[in-house]
């Protein structure tokens, strides 16, 4: 017989510390709504900006209406492509909670047009949040990850990359080359960070995700022939779903992850 002493705890995030970036809608919201469902203590949320309908002040206030959670939501507004944003949330987080246990970087901008007309401030804003921003936010959280890590409980880093890293997803009028390039790059990073960070109890994956309805891809979607033609091009038939991204999320950013 096996012996499972860890069973009943896999997906328990009791007491943890998370920092979600673009927190505040999409990919990001279910994100930290999964984790408060998982017992998280705090997850912090992050975008550029506080007010507004997609601002990260109507994200908090409805993660803190979340019936039945224990722990908290917490909004600070900050820009993760450039360094000084990314060194006020370090600043932020260590007067509020002198812990990090989970960083999602998750924050991401696309770019859709026809190659030879690229317009290179595109190219620089999608590098830079994308691949620079997520480097720089492995980077300057690592002493709060490391802190609060340990062999038998690591710490997490988990990377949003998506499928358009790993294949020629779009071309010509529609192609988003710029976008590939920088999901190809957070692929090696995350391999870069897993074997630089490993031995400091700091645990490195990413996810690919597909077509989810968002604001990211919305636009995209509709190019390509909206959800229906998406859904029947889909070997499972649908596009994804909030449950899909918390399931996934609270599975690496818990003790049933603690090898992986």
């Amino acid at each position: 017989m096996s012996d499972l002493t860890g069973f009943g705890n896999y997906f328990n995030l009791n007491g943890k510390v998370a920092l979600v970036t673009g927190g505040s809608r999409g990919l990001g919201l279910h994100t930290a709504t999964a984790f408060l469902k998982a017992g998280a203590k705090t997850v912090i949320i992050t975008a550029r900006k506080y007010e507004g309908p997609q601002g990260i002040g109507q994200a908090v206030q409805k993660l803190n209406q979340l019936p039945k959670i224990r722990g908290r939501a917490i909004g600070i507004a900050a820009n993760v492509a450039q360094i000084e944003g990314i060194e006020k949330l370090v600043s932020e987080i260590q007067k509020l909670e002198g812990r990090l246990d989970i960083l999602v970087a998750n924050a991401g901008a696309t770019w859709g047009g026809p190659f030879e007309t690229t317009p290179d401030w595109r190219t620089q804003k999608v590098l830079d949040l994308n691949v620079r921003g997520t480097f720089n936010l492995a980077r300057l959280f690592t002493p709060l990850l490391e802190s609060s890590g340990t062999i038998t409980c690591p710490s997490r880093i988990i990377v949003v990359s998506s499928i358009a890293g790993t294949h020629v997803p779009h071309v010509g009028e529609h192609g988003t080359i710029v976008y590939a390039i920088s999901k190809a790059a957070t692929h090696h990073l995350t391999k870069n960070l897993a074997v630089e960070l490993g031995p400091k109890n700091i645990l490195t994956n990413s996810i690919s995700p597909g077509f989810f309805p968002s604001k990211l891809a919305n636009g995209l979607i509709e190019i390509l022939g909206g959800e229906e033609e998406l859904k029947r091009a889909n070997p499972c038939r649908r596009l994804g779903q909030p449950d899909d991204i918390g399931a996934v999320m609270v599975f690496l950013a818990g003790p049933g992850a603690n090898y992986m």
